[in-house]
């Protein structure tokens, strides 16, 4: 199925990718077994849809066609999208909207604060779309959601997933002061992929965002991920981990490219169960503190829980 428009219940039919309509269309290779999830469902899901649709918040669960939507929402974890449901960039892997976002919603991060507080949430993930028609790339748009989650849920710890920040000098810095518990920015794939799967993007400005992260905050938890299936090499997988500990980067994770449309760069090959625990051992060697890798990991699956592992990884690392 070509997905051109947004027929999704509740929106309109304005091209949901524009830069797509073009391109030719590529196979959809069949899932193996070891991909497939149950459909969401549950009555826990259904209430999780609604405090999202109540608050009108976004999430990169359904604008991202994540997977594990019915596993995470049945558990009351959600992962928000702030700034909107419409990216400025068109990256060859990505489902969610392209084209010029609308105005900030000035009162969006007491909506995502509330929705925290009523969903009981011990973690939060928040991410967004990227925002290069604004002057500091929506940097101050994640600080106030930050200090809005704070005062409405102090006990709650907050993990950003943040844009690049491209030529936004200055932007880093006011997310960093914020203080999110853990600071994620992905580099999605390796640097020979960048041209045709992340254009709009610079893997070296990507790695040294997130150096500059430990350089402003050392004690700040930093995080990174990677989809393979893309046509990458092995070995540049490996010189990928490397750069991202000269970074200093704590938390890696590794999933599964899966295929939003025939529109979209295709999947070169489902990369089996056992390369992706090869590919966790191997970065556990290189000095991750965590590291998830598996066909179905994302930024934010099961972020709560590995959150309290890297936190007790820390500790021993500092004990031993």
């Amino acid at each position: 199925m070509v997905v051109v428009l947004d027929t999704r219940p509740g929106k309109d039919l304005r091209p949901r990718h524009p830069e797509k309509a073009n391109r030719p269309e590529t196979p959809l290779l069949r899932k193996p077994e070891w991909i497939r999830v149950r459909a969401p469902g549950s009555p826990v899901y259904r209430e999780t849809q609604d405090i999202v649709k109540k608050n009108g918040l976004v999430t990169v669960c359904e604008e991202a066609g994540c997977p594990n939507i019915g596993e995470c929402w049945s558990k009351k974890h959600a992962t928000f999208m702030i700034m909107g449901d419409t990216c400025t960039r068109a990256c060859a892997f990505c489902n969610v909207r392209t084209g010029m976002p609308e105005a900030l919603d000035r009162a969006e991060p007491e909506k995502v604060a509330e929705a925290v507080a009523k969903l009981g949430l011990q973690h939060v993930v928040i991410t967004s779309v990227d925002r290069d028609d604004l002057a500091d790339g929506g940097a101050q748009h994640f600080a106030d959601v930050i200090y809005a989650i704070r005062r409405a849920a102090p006990g709650t710890t907050i993990e950003i997933l943040t844009p690049d920040f491209l030529r936004k000098p200055g932007a880093l810095e006011v997310v960093v002061e914020a203080r999110p518990d853990v600071f994620n920015h992905n580099l999605e794939t390796v640097p020979s992929k960048y041209l045709k799967v992340r254009p709009g993007a610079r893997y070296f400005h990507s790695l040294r965002l997130l150096q500059r992260v430990k350089e402003l905050d050392p004690n700040m938890f930093t995080k990174s991920g990677i989809m393979v299936g893309l046509g990458e090499e092995r070995n540049e997988i490996l010189q990928l981990m490397d750069d991202l500990r000269v970074a200093e980067v704590d938390f890696m994770t590794i999933g599964q490219y899966l295929q939003p449309s025939r529109k979209h760069h295709p999947v070169i090959r489902f990369v089996t169960p056992e390369e992706f625990k090869s590919f966790e051992t191997i970065a556990y060697a290189k000095g991750f503190l965590m590291v998830s890798s598996s066909p179905l990991t994302r930024s934010s699956h099961h972020a709560g829980e590995d959150f309290d592992r890297l936190r007790a990884a820390r500790r021993a690392q500092h004990q031993g």
